[in-house]
């Protein structure tokens, strides 16, 4: 299907916003095992979003303050559940969710990026649905003040279209990163950051515990609260992969149950695979650095 119309050979902005599609959101509140204090600050965002209308449009607040903030950054370490937030705010509007990455609405092509941009709130428009853009960390910083290369001036051109559309807008957009540091100013004030903290030893248990489903035949001495105050940096994504890990170690060596040492070990090899990742991308560092230390 052509991305352009015949008739003036101008960029036909539906066609390229069918691209993106909108689906229905996967998880609700209930699902969601996260600190008090990022709990608290998703209900205070979701009070603001529901109120919206009512507050800065019918009573006028809108006169002085144009961008009240509908618009959420969630940053923090991946697997701390910032998609699911996402998903559940969905869920409580009542809307359909419309998930979009950096790599997704980027383009190698010259000015085909801001397109992409405006595409895909055209998108979350026409179908009154959340927007989650993930991996968002490049679209929010500081615009180059220096531009030397197309490339560059590409990043800027993006992230100016993305100004416009937040303004534009009327939904509501969730933006997911990974730290909150050289952010231009002009999305600071119109974005809200919430920090999704590493889930702490009660939250950890919890999710333990959802994990660790009845169907699986377990002995005995599981013990959801010592995992929890064993792996204390573990988020939600690690404990997932751990039960799988470890359920899988039971299936195909014939065990008739799971029990803690297996847990164990799986976390170990996640352990493992991590320190070892770290340690590869330290020699990276240290193969490329300038510097002769011989």
């Amino acid at each position: 299907m052509s991305l352009r119309n015949e008739n003036n050979n101008e960029f036909n902005f539906d066609k390229r916003a069918e691209r993106y599609e909108v689906k229905e959101p996967k998880w609700d509140f209930k699902s969601l095992i996260l600190t008090k204090n990022v709990l608290e600050e998703l209900e205070i965002s979701l009070s603001i979003i529901e109120n919206e209308t009512l507050v800065f449009d019918t009573w006028g607040l809108r006169t002085f303050e144009p961008h009240p903030r509908s618009a959420l950054n969630f940053y923090g370490p991946p697997g701390t559940g910032k998609t699911m937030a996402a998903h559940a705010i969905a869920n409580k509007l009542g809307k359909k969710i419309l998930i979009a990455s950096y790599a997704q609405i980027e383009s190698k092509y010259h000015g085909e990026g801001p397109k992409n941009v405006e595409a895909l709130f055209m998108a979350a428009q026409n179908n009154d649905a959340v927007l989650f853009i993930d991996e968002a960390d490049s679209m929010l910083s500081k615009r180059l003040t220096h531009v030397t290369q197309g490339s560059e001036q590409a990043i800027n051109s993006m992230r100016s279209q993305l100004l416009i559309c937040l303004e534009k807008f009327k939904g509501v957009v969730i933006f997911a990163t990974n730290l909150v540091k050289n952010y231009d100013y002009a999305f600071e004030t119109r974005v809200k950051n919430i920090n999704f903290t590493m889930p702490d030893e009660e939250c950890r248990e919890k999710i333990w515990e959802v994990h660790l489903l009845p169907s699986i035949p377990k002995s005995y001495d599981v013990n959801t609260k010592e995992l929890a105050e064993k792996f204390t940096d573990f988020c939600g994504r690690d404990i997932k992969n751990a039960v799988i890990d470890a359920c899988l170690f039971v299936a195909v060596n014939k065990k008739d149950e799971l029990n803690q040492n297996d847990i164990i070990k799986a976390c170990d090899r996640i352990l493992e695979k991590r320190n070892n990742l770290h340690e590869a991308e330290n020699n990276d560092l240290y193969k490329n650095s300038k510097f002769d230390y011989n």
